[in-house]
């Protein structure tokens, strides 16, 4: 009997521990499943919240890149189509860069009529499209390798990697694309490495100058029977073709005497063209005072745009054809008309003031200007050319932005 009271006991022990590892089972099922909805709701906040993030940054960037008007975080931004946006540089009374002012400090004013400033960025993060036009014609040739290795430098030192791109044209008696737009530093440097002088053929007179007056000049590759300076032609080629399709900031840098003969456009074609493509036009006046005259006069005016010329049969050029070329220009005279037109800014290369400084102060004003924008009201003006006047409080700084822009009717 005891013994089977024993095994009873034992037997009874074995079933409560069961009944009790099962209690505890169920037990823990239940606060899992009581925890599940507050920890799922939990991770879905957090979620959320990291995605409300991301879309509030990529409606930041959105706007950045459309011209947008700032608005506080977190609220959605509204970018409107018709914003006019000017790039300002602002200089002390020494030409010394001024950086820090502020949206109150500046007044706009579009055909006479004060602006309300709806953007203002004092950042030049926006993308940069850059373009080269070096000029290669005789009156260039003693100074081409100082302007190919100034050039390199500066494409090395501005152009931010996986942000912005470049272009690289040569022009003479033809206007020829060396490397179209590229973020790859390797491809711009080899199109500089192709910048030279043309070498002219032998003419049918024995000598060794070209003949101005010959109807049909050999023409061979890079050798060529008369001369040219296809300057304005290069300008608004760059413009029309290249930079009126980008967006962001644009600009392009242009090497030569200012001398212009041969172009199918005239200066003033050659600004409308950068204006309404929104490009500024820097200027780097070189001339090469040890050059015979006749080579200071750019060229014998013959013009050809056959080979890897642009503007062949898919480019456009106004009037249909070349325009008689008015007596030899103030080439200094030309280039600051040029720049000022579309907000650049003319500089003339020295023993005092090499290339490759003046490619410094031409970085320094990229990285260092004003975004500024309005909404213009044209119920009353329609479209066409509107000129511009950014001017701050301080009467002593000279602001230095483009003319107007052109609004479409």
């Amino acid at each position: 009997m005891s013994e089977g009271k024993a095994e009873t006991k034992r037997g009874w022990g074995a079933v409560e521990c069961a009944a009790l590892i099962g209690l505890l089972a169920l037990a823990i099922g239940v606060l899992a499943a009581a925890a599940t909805p507050a920890q799922q709701e939990q991770t879905a906040q957090s979620q959320g919240a990291q995605s409300a993030r991301g879309t509030s940054a990529a409606q930041g960037q959105g706007a950045a890149a459309a011209g947008g008007v700032p608005q506080a975080q977190g609220k959605p931004i509204q970018v409107q189509a018709n914003l006019v946006n000017v790039l300002a540089t602002v200089k002390d009374k020494h030409g010394k860069i001024v950086a820090n002012l502020t949206k109150d400090e500046f007044t706009v004013t579009e055909d006479g009529k004060p602006q309300t400033i709806t953007y203002f960025v004092a950042d030049t993060d926006v993308p940069l499209t850059l373009g080269l036009l070096i000029d290669t014609s005789l009156s260039q040739r003693r100074v081409l390798g100082q302007e190919r290795d100034a050039s390199q430098k500066f494409l090395d030192d501005m152009l931010r990697a996986d942000k912005d791109k470049a272009f690289v044209i040569h022009f003479d008696y033809e206007v020829e694309l060396l490397q179209d737009l590229t973020a790859s530093k390797e491809k711009l440097e080899k199109a500089l490495e192709q910048i030279e002088s043309p070498q002219f053929a032998q003419t049918r007179g024995g000598g060794g100058s070209p003949d101005p007056d010959d109807p049909d000049p050999p023409q061979t590759g890079r050798h060529h029977a008369g001369g040219g300076t296809l300057l304005y032609d290069s300008v608004y080629l760059a413009s029309n073709e290249l930079m009126k399709k980008q967006q962001g900031r644009k600009a392009v840098v242009v090497l030569t005497d200012g001398v212009d003969r041969g172009s199918k456009v005239s200066l003033e074609e050659a600004i409308d063209a950068a204006q309404r493509a929104d490009t500024m036009v820097y200027t780097i006046y070189y001339a090469d005072e040890e050059q015979p005259n006749d080579y200071h006069h750019g060229g014998w005016g013959h013009v050809g745009m056959g080979g890897g010329g642009m503007g062949g049969p898919g480019g456009q050029w106004p009037g249909g054809g070349r325009q008689t070329r008015e007596p030899r220009p103030d080439g200094k005279k030309v280039l600051q008309r040029l720049s000022s037109a579309t907000g650049g800014e003319m500089f003339q290369a020295s023993k005092k003031e090499t290339v490759d400084q003046i490619y410094a102060r031409i970085a320094e004003e990229l990285r260092n200007q004003y975004s500024i924008g309005y909404v213009p009201d044209h119920s009353t003006t329609g479209g066409g050319f509107h000129k511009i006047a950014v001017t701050t409080k301080d009467k002593d700084l000279v602001v230095q932005t483009r003319e107007g822009y052109y609004a479409e009717k």
